[in-house]
């Protein structure tokens, strides 16, 4: 490793630099010897999964309040928390979540295990977490690898093999300059470098404790950096989304498979989503008012465009799917959010008429 590089570098900047978030223990606290409690790097790691930390804060900090332990959490029922999970996505990490949050509470007293391998046996733990986990946690020098610290890395040693081929040599370079000491500091460090300093767009080389070191900043073209495998086009589904109010104001939900995109999750009865437009499969035989618009939203694998009909009926209707929920127990936040883009369009059909 070029002496220029050194992880003390990157340490003494982030004492000075470090980000304040509501699930972080300030570098001054931890060289005092606060540790941090591993139930909230946990389920900030989760939370934090594909979601920006801007998002995460008040997510984390009502998760907080409504469960403080973790042995609340695993106490919780599951519609309460997929619904306090509502809008930060990929809702199988909410499954998961209570699954370890159980097997945490039953299998270790509460108390989540430090060794990686441990904790990789874990539900919802991958090879990140876990790394993550036992380096701000428990001061393992584990090599975390995210986002930012694979780019990171790659700038500094101008990695020119696309991603996500290049992974592996990026954490060999990573785990070279990991400390046996401090190493939750550092991983965090790493983490907030590439977060405010070494930005996919606008690097601030100026900024960079690691500068002098980088040969992408020498080369002048760190920010073509990571190199990436071109993405495969999203194909697009199609599905139909039934929106029924009843005359006293009750709604007619559904509840999704446990399995599958947005498992658990309460929805609007509908069609199954399929690359070409499905057949209508209503949930009561009324008249059906077909909106003007659809609802477009975007999964991780394709795009979905719903239709959405509305319509209105009484307790007298027969239903073929579906419960009705009464109008005062009924919170468009509890939706997930292509759910809550569905209601909003229906809802403002409804105030027209």
């Amino acid at each position: 490793m070029r002496e220029t590089v050194k992880s003390s570098a990157l340490l003494h900047w982030y004492d000075r630099n470090a980000r304040v978030l509501p699930w972080r223990v300030a570098p001054a606290d931890r060289l005092a010897g606060v540790r941090p409690d591993p139930y909230h790097v946990w389920l900030s790691e989760i939370m934090l999964q594909q979601t920006t930390v801007v998002t995460v804060k008040s997510y984390f900090l009502r998760f907080l309040q409504r469960w403080p332990t973790i042995g609340d959490l695993a106490a919780a029922k599951d519609a309460n928390v997929m619904a306090e999970w509502a809008g930060l996505g990929y809702y199988a990490r909410a499954r998961n979540l209570l699954k370890c949050a159980r097997v945490v509470n039953e299998t270790h007293a509460g108390m989540f295990p430090t060794a990686e391998k441990e904790l990789l046996k874990l539900p919802g733990i991958g090879p990140y977490t876990a790394a993550a986990i036992g380096a701000i946690a428990f001061d393992r020098p584990t090599t975390v690898l995210d986002g930012n610290v694979e780019r990171v890395m790659a700038r500094l040693h101008r990695v020119s093999d696309p991603l996500p081929g290049a992974k592996e040599t990026l954490r060999e370079h990573a785990a070279r300059l990991t400390p046996e000491k401090r190493s939750g500091d550092y991983a965090q460090a790493v983490m907030d470098l590439g977060a405010t300093v070494c930005t996919p767009r606008n690097p601030v080389c100026g900024f960079c404790p690691w500068r002098e070191g980088c040969l992408g900043h020498k080369e002048g073209d760190a920010q073509s950096f990571p190199r990436k495998t071109p993405k495969k086009t999203k194909p697009i589904r199609f599905g139909v989304a039934y929106v029924v109010i009843r005359q006293d104001g009750a709604v007619l939900l559904e509840r999704r498979p446990d399995k599958g995109l947005l498992g658990g999750m309460l929805g609007w009865p509908g069609s199954d989503w399929a690359e070409t437009p499905v057949e209508p499969c209503p949930p009561a035989d009324v008249n059906w008012q077909e909106l003007g618009e659809e609802v477009r939203h975007t999964f991780t694998h394709f795009h979905l465009r719903l239709t959405v009909r509305v319509a209105q009926t009484t307790d007298q209707t027969p239903l073929n799917s579906g419960v009705f929920l009464e109008r005062n127990n009924f919170r468009p936040a509890d939706l997930p959010t292509v759910m809550r883009k569905v209601w909003s369009l229906a809802q403002s059909a409804i105030e027209a008429d």
